[in-house]
């Protein structure tokens, strides 16, 4: 196989040094096997027309070099002359934050290659198979290796569940910890508000009714953590463990969690084992699977991360293993049998 030529397209707007891009494209661009990395961030005004659908128009960036990094990447996305082209790019790997954006995913996944014998560029991960598999609603399909879990669209029957379980209601679209509901002993909790049940309830009729939520068993577990397990290529690469601040049940760090190094359990290598053929089979290759503690002691699956998942870094310091390389040898070995 050829060196391959990487387009990266991110939105730095929003970055802090300890993004996974950063020592990800720098591991990449180490590689011997990477002619080159250019690298695009939707936060750079010129590159709107591209951002927008048009992937003719030209792409502004960098070349990315061994030395990229968060402290200087952010005035050099915005001064860079460096243009490149979306039809040049051998392979794009989205790092774009979520929500993923559904117009700009369709115009990637309906590109055709002005002329042969040009073939579309490799999309790590599929934009078609983000879309599919970042709803909440994606876990039924799992549900041998979940807590309990239903689709809910209506009051009556949030209020008919939450008589058996306290319940968590899952926004089918958000992330990181974003509109999470707990029911528990007639309240619902939103955003670290306590209402009673049934005033929630009406207040959130509409939202309700239009299926934006999946309902899970809330696991009294909590405080064991929520882990983060990195997958590349069907591997498991690594995992982290986030413990929640004293007091609370969101465990994600940006909701004030910890975050520790962690093991595999058998039962979540049973899982991967399951999801990720799964997850590859829509052309995702890279995807976060975090688990909770369930009542038995076991456990069990909560959510999947599949749009620009981070803490790679953060796994190779914790673990001493070779994190980095690894992710960037399951990019490739995936790409070797598709280019």
């Amino acid at each position: 196989m050829k060196a391959l030529n990487f387009l990266i397209l991110t939105d730095h707007r929003g970055h802090s040094d300890q993004n996974s891009l950063y020592a990800l494209t720098q591991q990449l661009v180490k590689d011997a096997r990477t002619a080159a990395a250019f690298v695009a961030s939707r936060g750079d005004a010129r590159n709107a027309a591209f951002f927008a659908g048009d992937l003719s128009a030209p792409i502004y960036g960098l070349v990315a070099s061994q030395a990229f990094s968060q402290a200087t990447a952010a005035e050099e996305f915005l001064t860079s002359q460096a243009t490149s082209q979306y039809a040049e790019a051998d392979v794009i790997w989205l790092r774009l934050p979520p929500p993923a954006d559904r117009g700009f995913f369709a115009a990637l996944s309906s590109f055709a290659p002005a002329s042969a014998p040009k073939k579309a560029p490799v999309i790590i991960n599929n934009p078609e198979g983000i879309i599919e598999t970042g709803s909440k609603a994606f876990l039924q399909h799992f549900t041998a290796f979940t807590a309990p879990i239903w689709s809910v669209t209506s009051g009556s029957q949030i209020q008919e569940l939450s008589e058996q379980h306290a319940l968590v209601l899952k926004p089918l679209r958000e992330y990181g910890g974003r509109g999470l509901v707990r029911i528990l002993e007639g309240f619902a909790e939103e955003e670290g508000l306590k209402i009673p049940l049934g005033e929630w309830l009406e207040k959130a009729n509409s939202t309700i009714t239009s299926g934006a939520y999946l309902a899970m068993k809330y696991l009294k577990n909590v405080s064991a953590g929520d882990k983060r397990i990195l997958v590349v290529n069907g591997r498991i690469l690594g995992a982290s463990v986030r413990v929640p601040a004293p007091g609370q049940w969101l465990c994600n760090v940006s909701q004030g969690g910890t975050s520790l190094a962690a093991d595999i359990a058998p039962e979540e290598e049973k899982m991967i084992a399951a999801v990720a053929p799964v997850l590859l089979n829509k052309g995702v290759v890279i995807f976060g699977a975090d688990t909770l503690v369930d009542d038995d002691g076991k456990r069990v699956l909560s959510e999947l991360n599949t749009n620009s998942i981070g803490g790679f870094p953060q796994a190779e310091a914790q673990s001493g293993r070779p994190v980095l390389q690894q992710t960037i040898n399951g990019i490739y070995d995936y790409l070797a049998a598709r280019l």
